[in-house]
């Protein structure tokens, strides 16, 4: 064999497996974009439990996270002597195909249960 058909061949390969590689590096930023906003949701229910456990009203606490213009809903549900804080926030979805795994925008939620006293 000569070296012009094993350049040749080493295109081909090339080709064959660029799609791959830039899906792969496509959803690795995915998934670490959906942890870090895991991790930053966490971060953010500690300051509302926080903020819930001094004032006891929601009111505040929903201006508080307004103000950080970073679209977080904040729900509360209620549950025999427990409250149950829920944090969700949406993330888009840059991979194709991925999407199809993942819900487009792809919904963050921490959920949170505290004891009412």
């Amino acid at each position: 064999m000569n070296r012009k058909n094993q350049k040749g061949q080493a295109l081909v390969e090339f080709v064959i497996l660029l799609p791959i590689f830039i899906f792969m590096l496509f959803a690795i930023i995915d998934f670490g974009k959906v942890l870090y906003t895991k991790n930053n949701l966490e971060s953010k229910m500690d300051d509302v439990i926080t903020l819930y456990e001094k004032a006891k009203k929601m009111e505040g606490i929903k201006e508080q996270l307004q103000l950080t213009k970073e679209n977080i809903q904040l729900e509360q549900e209620e549950e025999q002597e427990n409250k149950i804080f829920i944090l969700k926030k949406d993330i888009d979805i840059i991979t194709p195909g991925l999407n199809l795994l993942l819900e487009n925008p792809y919904k963050a939620i921490v959920k949170r249960v505290i004891w009412n006293e």
